[in-house]
């Protein structure tokens, strides 16, 4: 048997990991400025995530959701209070997708209502709604399409009451700073006035915080710069820094049902236990702090460097629109250079998502090399 051939692989086979480098079996080290698609929050191997891991494992990994996980309680208490989202009931799912799919699902059991808005150069994720949801039209099968979704420019409020205002929409989803697309961010008044339509036309609002999320932005979420309290928070990637865990966060607005939404290792005793040593490392090394910091030494060392470029983004989810495809710079940043960073819908943006336990040396790094390749 072989692989199902949908992934175009980079010559490069990681074995191990450490803070923010991985290795090959030869012993190169590689500068791991993309986290895994932002998955890595706190660094590889952290000690304290390492230890609650196998300190859990020894206790018990999983057990399914028909009987009492005290974790997850402590998991929901502890995420209120470090993104001061006391308020919001927890659902605990495995994957950024299945968080947004919830999600949507959730609206349309709420509102009675189908349609879905979302915006152009979005991603939400690769399962079913989620798809139909996402500006790709390469993901999207024919039955995804099946699904009742409005795609619509992002920052266009005129276009989004008019789609509203028809009647027949459960839920409007958007990424306060696009991730995949190219770290887009709309004016904040866009976030803000979508926010309260969907407030006026009573649907539900419902903020991607897969990749944005757990401080990444600087803020514990990205929707925490503007004046929005979501109906539906959907929350992945680094949460779990490596361990697959996803979860919604559900205003108390929207009340539960039983069996309305399930999950078979959705929150199991691992990706718990994962979680909550996450929350620990990123308020012990206030590394949400770290983020807005080397945010700003990353735009200070930027403008000493000669190439054209914009900054997108915020935190340390930012992007450089270098404004000629960078596929083949960031080949010479792999095999050259020894540094992984990301790629976007916009073919020109080199996306940045480092652990948040990067310092201005590994910055210093990235743009040494720049500056050699530019």
């Amino acid at each position: 048997m072989k692989l199902f051939d949908v992934y175009p692989l980079y010559e490069v086979t990681p074995v191990k990991a450490s803070g923010c480098y991985v290795y090959d079996a030869q012993g190169t080290q590689y500068l791991d400025l993309y986290g895994g698609h932002a998955v890595i929050s706190i660094g590889h191997g952290h000690p304290d995530y390492v230890q609650a891991l196998k300190k859990q494992i020894d206790a018990i990994g999983f057990y399914s959701n028909a009987v009492q996980n005290p974790l997850q309680q402590q998991l929901a208490q502890k995420l209120g209070e470090a993104s001061h989202c006391e308020e919001y009931a927890l659902f605990l799912c495995n994957s950024g997708a299945e968080a947004n799919e919830n999600a949507l699902k959730l609206a349309s059991f709420d509102t009675g209502k189908a349609k879905v808005v979302s915006f152009k150069n979005g991603f939400h994720g690769r399962t079913s709604a989620a798809v139909a949801a996402t500006d790709n039209t390469a993901i999207v099968a024919p039955l995804n399409a099946q699904h009742h979704t409005e795609i619509l420019e992002l920052g266009d409020l005129d276009g989004l009451e008019k789609t509203l205002s028809q009647g027949d929409c459960c839920a409007v989803i958007v990424e306060c700073i696009q991730g995949v697309g190219g770290l887009d961010i709309a004016p904040a008044h866009f976030y803000e006035g979508a926010y309260e339509l969907c407030k006026k036309y009573k649907v539900k609002f419902v903020a991607d915080e897969v990749q944005s999320g757990f401080g990444r932005t600087g803020d514990f979420f990205a929707f925490q710069a503007y004046n929005i309290v979501p109906d539906i928070i959907t929350i992945a990637k680094g949460m779990g820094n490596g361990f697959p865990v996803g979860g919604i966060l559900v205003h108390p607005s929207i009340q539960a049902k039983h069996g309305m939404l399930g999950t078979t290792f959705g929150g199991n005793h691992l990706a718990c236990a994962a979680v909550l040593a996450v929350l620990d490392v990123l308020q012990k090394e206030d590394l949400l702090a770290q983020a807005k910091r080397l945010e700003t030494y990353f735009r200070t060392r930027a403008a000493q460097s000669k190439f054209e470029h914009t900054i997108k983004g915020r935190g340390l989810m930012l992007g450089l629109d270098l404004e000629t495809p960078v596929s083949d710079l960031r080949k010479r940043l792999i095999y050259e250079h020894h540094i992984f960073t990301g790629g976007a819908k916009n073919k020109n943006v080199l996306r940045i998502l480092p652990p948040l336990t990067i310092t201005e040396k590994h910055i210093n790094l990235l743009f040494d090399a720049l500056d050699q390749e530019l």
